[in-house]
C-alpha cells in the first residue's frame, strides 16, 4: 500500500466521535428505550467477577483444608458450599445472559428504527448525494445483522468490566507475592497481545477488500436468482457467463482467504511462544518457593491461577479497548449519518395547512441550478409564474430539464441561484413537509407496496374513506378492472400475498392516477402519466382532464406535444431555459420551434399509422 493510501485509510479510520462519546451515545440510547438493559449488564459484569474469584479459590482452600487435616464432613462441606455457589453464579449468568440478549436485540434494531426514520425524513438532495447514500448503506450494513457494534458492543463493555476486575484482585494478590512477577508476566502479555493482535486482524484492515468479493457474488447470485432477468439469460446465453465471472470472483476470494490463514497461523504461533516464556518463568519461580517452603501446595495452585487470571486480565483489556476501537468506528459511521445536516427547514419552518379554498401562487424567480459535481447548469435563468387554478404544461425533448424543474417547483431540490416563492414567500421559509402537503402528483419512478389496492390508493391502512377511494379509481378508469378481482378493493398487489395480483403499465399509471386524486391537494403535478396508455385511453384521460383536476391548479409534464392541448399555457424547455410560450394554437401560429417539434411528432405518428395499416 502506497504512503497516500495508508493516509487516506487514515483518515477514514479516524473517530469522529470519540469512544467515550460512543459509549454514552449507546447507554442513553438503553436508558431511553430500554433501561433494563443496563441493570442486567451490570447484574452480568458482578456475576462473571464472582465466579472467577469463586473458581480461583475453590481449588487452593479445598487443599488448605486437606493440608491442614480437616475433618472429612468439614472437607465435605467446604466443597458442597463451592459447588452451590458456583451453581447458583452460574444460573444467574445464564438467566442474565438470555434476558439481556434479547435487550441487545431490541437496541439495535431501535437503532436501525432511527435510521430508517433518518432515511424516510432526510431532506431530498441526501437522497441523490452519492456520499450520503453510501453513509446510509453503511450504517444499514450495520445494524442488520446480530454481530453488528450496536449489539456487540454490550458484551465487549462486560468482558472489559470483567478484566478489570480481575486485574485488580489479581494484581493484589501478586504484588504481595513478588513485584517481579507482575514485570514478567504483564511485559511478556503485553507483547505477545501486541504482535499477535496485529497479525490476527489482518482481515479487519482488508475488511473493504474482503467485502467487495462478498458484494460481487452476493450482485452476482441475486442476479442469477431475479426472475425479471430469467428471459435475458436464456435468450442471450448469459449463464455461462454469469458462471465464469462468478468462478472468477471465487478464485480471488480463496487466495484473500487463504493469504490470511498463513498470517493468522504466525499469530497464533506467536501467542503460542510467549504463552511458553511465561509460564515457563511462573512455574521456576513458584515450584523453587515450593520447595524451600516459602508457599504451601494450596497457595502455589492459588498464586498459579492468579497468574493466569491475571494474564487473561491484562489480555482481556487490550483485546476489549481494541474491540472497543472497532466498534467505535462502527458506531461512529452510523451516527455521521443520523448527523449528516439537513439542507432544508423541517419544524423549525413556518408552518402550513392546505386549504383547497385558498390561492396557492409559485413563482421562480431568475431561478438557476446545477447537480453537486456538474460542470454546467441543467436549468439558468428560469423566470415563471404558476397561477391559481392554471392547468401548465411543461414540454421538451429528453434532458430539457422538465423534470429538474418540476423538483424545483415542488421544493425537492433547492435553486442553485434564484428562489422559488409560494405567496411571495421563499419556500425555505416554510416547513418543507408542510409544503409538500400542497402537492399531489404522478411522477415517472412512482412506488407501490404490496398492500391491498384500497391501501396503495389511500397511502394509508388506517381510516380509509372506502368511497373516495372507489370515486378515485372510477375517475382514473381502474374501477372495472378493480371490480373483476375475486377481492376487489381489498386484493393485494405484487406476490407476496397469496391472492397478490400484477397490473400492467397501463394500470399501474391509472393506480397512481387514483392515488394523487385521492390526496386531494391543491396543486397536482403530473409527470409523463399517460407513457405506458395506449392511444385510446390516453384520449379518454385528457379529455376528462378538467373532471380529474376539478379547477385545481395542474403541472403537466410530457414530451408528447399533442397530449398538451387541453392546458392554459405551455412552455417549452430547450437550451437550459424557457424558449417559447403560449397556448398551443399560438405556439404553432408562431411556427417556431414547439410547432417544428409539432409537425415532426404529427408525421411520426401518420406514418406509422400508415405502415400500421
Amino acid at each position: 500500500m502506497t504512503r497516500q493510501r495508508k493516509k487516506a485509510k487514515e483518515k477514514e479510520e479516524k473517530l469522529k466521535y470519540s469512544i467515550w462519546q460512543n459509549c454514552v451515545f449507546m447507554l442513553s440510547i438503553a436508558w431511553r428505550e430500554r433501561r433494563s438493559l443496563l441493570w442486567l449488564s451490570l447484574a452480568i459484569a458482578v456475576v462473571v467477577v464472582l465466579l472467577d474469584l469463586t473458581q480461583l479459590f475453590v481449588v487452593p482452600i479445598i487443599l488448605n483444608v486437606m493440608e491442614t487435616a480437616g475433618s472429612v464432613g468439614r472437607l465435605i462441606s467446604v466443597i458442597m458450599l463451592f459447588t452451590g455457589t458456583l451453581m447458583v453464579l452460574h444460573a444467574a449468568h445464564s438467566y442474565f445472559s438470555t434476558c439481556t440478549l434479547f435487550k441487545w436485540i431490541e437496541v439495535r434494531l431501535c437503532i436501525g428504527a432511527m435510521i430508517q426514520n433518518k432515511i424516510l425524513t432526510t431532506s431530498f438532495p441526501n437522497t441523490e448525494n452519492q456520499a450520503i447514500r453510501k453513509q446510509m448503506d453503511k450504517a444499514m450494513m450495520l445494524v442488520n445483522n446480530s454481530n453488528a457494534a450496536t449489539e456487540a458492543i454490550w458484551d465487549t463493555l462486560i468482558n472489559l468490566l470483567k478484566s478489570i476486575a480481575g486485574f485488580v484482585v489479581c494484581l493484589s494478590l501478586l504484588a504481595i507475592l513478588k513485584p517481579f512477577l507482575i514485570i514478567v508476566v504483564s511485559g511478556t502479555t503485553v507483547v505477545s497481545f501486541f504482535i499477535s493482535n496485529y497479525l490476527n486482524s489482518w482481515g479487519y484492515r482488508h475488511r473493504e477488500e474482503e467485502a467487495e468479493y462478498s458484494r460481487r457474488m452476493n450482485y452476482l447470485s441475486e442476479k442469477s436468482r431475479d426472475y425479471t432477468l430469467a428471459k435475458d439469460v436464456r435468450i442471450f446465453g448469459m449463464r455461462s457467463w454469469i458462471e465464469d465471472v462468478y468462478a472468477s470472483t471465487m478464485r480471488l476470494y480463496r487466495s484473500f482467504i487463504a493469504r490470511g490463514e498463513r498470517i493468522y497461523f504466525l499469530g497464533s504461533l506467536a501467542d503460542v511462544l510467549f504463552s511458553f516464556m511465561r509460564n515457563g518463568v511462573v512455574y521456576l519461580f513458584l515450584i523453587g518457593a515450593v520447595m524451600q517452603g516459602k508457599l504451601s501446595a494450596a497457595q502455589f495452585v492459588l498464586y498459579f491461577n492468579a497468574v493466569g487470571v491475571f494474564t487473561d486480565g491484562i489480555s482481556g483489556i487490550l483485546a476489549n479497548c481494541t474491540m472497543l476501537y472497532k466498534q467505535s468506528l462502527d458506531i461512529s459511521a452510523i451516527r455521521e449519518f443520523l448527523d449528516c445536516p439537513e439542507p432544508f427547514a423541517f419544524e423549525n419552518g413556518i408552518s402550513l395547512v392546505p386549504d383547497m379554498n385558498m390561492s396557492y401562487q409559485i413563482r421562480l424567480r431568475d431561478v438557476s441550478f446545477r447537480y453537486p459535481e456538474a460542470e454546467s447548469n441543467t436549468l439558468t435563468n428560469i423566470n415563471l409564474t404558476l397561477h391559481p387554478g392554471e392547468k401548465l404544461a411543461i414540454v421538451g425533448l429528453n434532458g430539457a430539464g422538465k423534470t429538474t424543474l418540476v423538483k424545483l417547483i415542488c421544493g425537492f431540490l433547492d435553486p442553485t441561484e434564484g428562489e422559488v416563492l409560494l405567496n411571495n414567500i421563499n419556500i425555505k421559509a416554510y416547513n418543507r413537509r408542510d409544503y409538500y402537503l400542497l402537492f399531489s402528483a404522478v411522477f415517472q419512478d412512482f412506488s407501490l407496496l404490496d398492500v391491498t389496492i384500497a391501501e396503495n390508493i389511500a397511502q394509508s391502512d388506517k381510516d380509509i374513506e372506502m368511497k373516495r377511494v372507489k370515486h378515485c379509481a372510477r375517475q382514473a378508469g381502474l374501477e372495472a378492472k378493480i371490480n373483476s378481482l375475486p377481492n376487489g378493493f381489498h386484493a393485494h398487489l405484487g406476490k407476496v400475498y397469496e391472492d397478490g395480483v400484477e397490473f400492467s403499465g397501463g394500470e399501474m399509471q391509472r393506480l397512481m392516477l387514483a392515488r394523487a386524486l385521492y390526496k386531494n391537494a391543491p396543486i397536482i403535478v403530473l409527470d409523463e402519466p399517460m407513457a405506458a396508455l395506449d392511444p385510446i385511453a390516453e384520449s379518454d384521460i385528457y379529455n376528462r382532464y378538467s373532471e380529474l383536476t376539478d379547477g385545481r391548479t395542474s403541472l403537466y409534464i410530457s414530451h408528447r406535444l399533442a397530449s398538451t392541448q387541453f392546458c392554459d399555457r405551455i412552455i417549452l424547455l430547450a437550451d437550459k431555459g424557457i424558449l417559447e410560450e403560449g397556448t398551443h394554437d399560438g405556439l404553432i401560429a408562431k411556427g417556431g420551434r414547439y410547432a417544428e417539434l409539432f409537425e415532426i411528432q404529427s408525421r411520426y405518428y401518420r406514418e406509422g399509422g400508415g405502415n400500421n395499416e
